[in-house]
C-alpha cells in the first residue's frame, strides 16, 4: 500500500483551494458597490433633480463591477464540479 497523497486526490484538493481563492473575487465587488451606492445616495440628496441621471449611471457601473464576481464565481463553478482527470 502507497503511503502519500495521489495525483488525482492533488488536483482535487488544488481545485478546491483554487475555488476558494477564486471566490475572494466577490469581496472587491462588494465593497466597490457600497461605495458607488454611498456616493449615489449623496449624490442624491445633493441634488434630488438629478436622481434618475444619478440611480441609472450608479447602477451601471455597479453592473460593470459585478462582473469580477461573477467571473470568480464561475471559475469555482468550474473548478470544483468539472473534474478533468476521471479515469
Amino acid at each position: 500500500m502507497e503511503n502519500g497523497i495521489t495525483g488525482q486526490a492533488f488536483i482535487y484538493g488544488c481545485s478546491a483551494i483554487g475555488a476558494g481563492l477564486a471566490l475572494i473575487a466577490g469581496i472587491g465587488p462588494g465593497v466597490g458597490q457600497g461605495i458607488a451606492a454611498g456616493y449615489g445616495a449623496s449624490a442624491v440628496g445633493r441634488n434630488p433633480g438629478a436622481k434618475s441621471d444619478i440611480t441609472s449611471t450608479m447602477l451601471l457601473g455597479q453592473a460593470v463591477a459585478e462582473t469580477t464576481g461573477l467571473y470568480g464565481l464561475v471559475v469555482a463553478i468550474i473548478l470544483m464540479f468539472v473534474k478533468p482527470f476521471n479515469m
